[in-house]
């Protein structure tokens, strides 16, 4: 049975601003929100009665020698005090719902629009702020939900225990009442400068976890060109620049929670010294003495609550504007899109010169491998070009065809986790048989063989338990099981020894029959099975025809597929050993 959505539907967010984003958090799910706040409300009114009744109890029994209304004082004390908890419970069972039901709705609503956006994504966003956005500023959105529950609370309360105090002495509850102001003034500036330099922290943070990101995928050539080494330092050069951002961070929220315990506790200690006094001028009772203190002790709870829910507030503005910054990202989207063709078509670049037929095995070999990877972008329509569909320029067709039809299959294409059937049933209607077959064309038998369970095996994320080259042959199978029109292949083989590239060029053209498929490579193996093959040298096609014909008539050619076949099997063998 497929994992339940949190929320089939989460909502269009509103993206004007981060106080708008976190607003509508709340709407959407305003009757929990209410009832947080009713909860904590009487939750913290009922530790304010508590006093009310000791005082009771010390006044109208212990001192009056009253047992039965002491008794009876004492009881309503328990009583109370059975109350309270249970609502001390349901407060924070409330709160608990609240921030989970946000975060996944914030994570629906990311997930929703990174996948709308696509190729776009990383061409507008680095893929650590991705990370960061999704993981630690989605959690302190939820968390700026405080507010709508022990922070409402906390201000009722207040007023709530500033009254009380009124019935015992004007002059007591001024100063409770005056306590709000101060501490506005006290952490108002901190809370400000925690955004500016929380703002600062976080950007810097996906930045580095960009690097990082960045570094691990491409250590292996890093050490293949002594590079490593390099990297390395400067990116403990940008670490020490997070760490002293972090400590800045650190001081002022070290400050503000100090405060937070600090400030009640002045409140405290000058109420009971102003309660003392007057208890010992006999302008009040001993049993009111005791229900100030009480009072002014439960009031250091709304005060807590107040200032930690600026503070949770302050961070979740700071969170909740990284959010709609990449929800703002507009996907691509082509104003009058025709229908793609209606049958397989031949697909034209102008800029490189090359066609692709409707069906066939065309092998690519560039000189330059960015030549070839900016040629799969424009064939299948990630970036504005003049490329022709069946005659249509494909970044005029509706995009959503476009990707049906169109794979560009990279070797870094993510794995997700899950069971390997799972991870291999692309489309929905895909059989056992289709993945055996697909299997089988990857050269991924082994693989499936040595796990166990077979096709039911676990996969972890990112395919963290297989070698490079598994990696890349079950990726291989994905993208055959996509069964595209046509199908772009980059270095599907880079990470396998020859022999195992043998057998996948062997059946690749079987596989593919009557569709059309690119391989981007330079391997010789991949290139002799290609019906034709075409030679870019400075992003134009040079030179087409077949692999044999071309070794013999092009030299650079012959040069950069023997540069290719010169390369010692155990190479590949090192490749997959730093792959794993």
């Amino acid at each position: 049975m497929p994992p339940q959505l949190p929320h089939l539907d989460p909502g269009v967010p509103d993206t004007r601003g981060p106080a708008r984003y976190l607003w509508w958090l709340i709407r959407r799910q305003w009757p929990r929100a209410l009832r947080a706040s009713l909860v904590a409300t009487t939750w913290m009114i009922g530790l304010a009665i508590r006093p009310y009744l000791i005082a009771r109890a010390i006044d109208d029994g212990l001192r009056a020698g009253d047992t039965a209304a002491l008794l009876t004082w004492v009881a309503a004390i328990v009583g109370t005090g059975v109350v309270v908890a249970y609502l001390g419970i349901m407060r924070h069972r409330t709160m608990t719902f609240l921030r989970e039901d946000a975060t996944a709705r914030s994570s629906q609503v990311l997930l929703h629009h990174i996948a709308r956006l696509g190729a776009v994504l990383p061409r507008k966003v680095a893929a650590g702020e991705v990370a960061t956005v999704s993981g630690t500023d989605v959690a302190q959105t939820s968390w700026a939900l405080t507010m709508t529950g022990p922070g409402v609370g906390a201000v009722l309360s207040y007023a709530t225990g500033a009254f009380v105090l009124w019935g015992v002495d004007p002059m007591l509850a001024l100063f409770v009442l005056l306590g709000v102001p101060v501490v506005v003034l006290v952490v108002g500036p901190l809370l400000n400068r925690l955004q500016r330099v929380d703002t600062g922290y976080r950007q810097e943070l996906g930045l580095l976890t960009t690097r990082a990101g960045d570094i691990v995928s491409g250590l292996r050539v890093l050490a293949g060109v002594g590079g490593r080494d390099l990297f390395a330092r400067r990116y403990a050069d940008r670490s020490q620049r997070l760490l002293r951002q972090g400590y800045r961070v650190g001081a002022i929220i070290s400050w503000v929670q100090a405060l937070t315990v600090g400030i009640p506790a002045l409140f405290l200690a000058a109420i009971v010294w102003l309660a003392a006094r007057m208890a010992a001028a006999g302008e009040i009772t001993v049993g009111e003495m005791v229900a100030v203190y009480g009072y002014v002790a439960i009031l250091a709870i709304p005060v807590f609550f107040l200032l930690e829910g600026g503070f949770m507030t302050v961070r979740g503005l700071v969170a909740a504007r990284r959010i709609i910054a990449l929800l703002r990202i507009e996907p691509n989207t082509v104003p009058g899109a025709r229908p793609a063709p209606e049958h397989p078509a031949d697909l034209h670049d102008p800029h490189s010169g090359l066609t692709v037929p409707p069906q066939g095995l065309i092998g690519v070999a560039a000189s330059d491998p960015a030549d070839a990877i900016a040629l799969a972008d424009r064939l299948a329509g990630y970036v504005t070009s003049e490329v022709t569909w069946g005659g249509l320029p494909v970044t005029g067709v509706d995009p959503a065809e476009v990707r049906a039809r169109i794979l560009v299959a990279d070797h870094d294409s993510h794995l997700f986790s899950g069971p390997l059937r799972d991870v291999l049933r692309v489309r929905p209607d895909v059989t056992d048989a289709q993945i055996a077959a697909a299997v089988r064309t990857a050269s991924a038998d082994d693989v499936v063989d040595s796990l166990p369970g077979g096709l039911d095996a676990m996969i972890e994320a990112r395919g963290r338990n297989l070698s490079g080259g598994q990696r890349q042959r079950i990726r291989l199978a994905q993208h055959l099981l996509a069964e595209p029109d046509v199908l772009i292949l980059i270095d599907p083989t880079s990470a396998v020894d020859s022999h195992t590239e043998a057998r996948i060029a062997d059946r690749l053209r079987e596989h593919r029959t009557g569709r059309a498929t690119v391989v981007c490579a330079t391997s010789p193996l991949l290139l002799d099975q290609s019906d034709l093959v075409a030679y870019l040298h400075g992003g134009r096609v040079v030179a087409v025809g077949v692999h044999d014909e071309l070794l013999k008539t092009e030299p650079g050619y012959r040069a950069l597929v023997a540069r290719e076949a010169d390369e010692p099997e155990t190479d590949a063998a090192a490749g997959m050993g730093a792959l794993r």
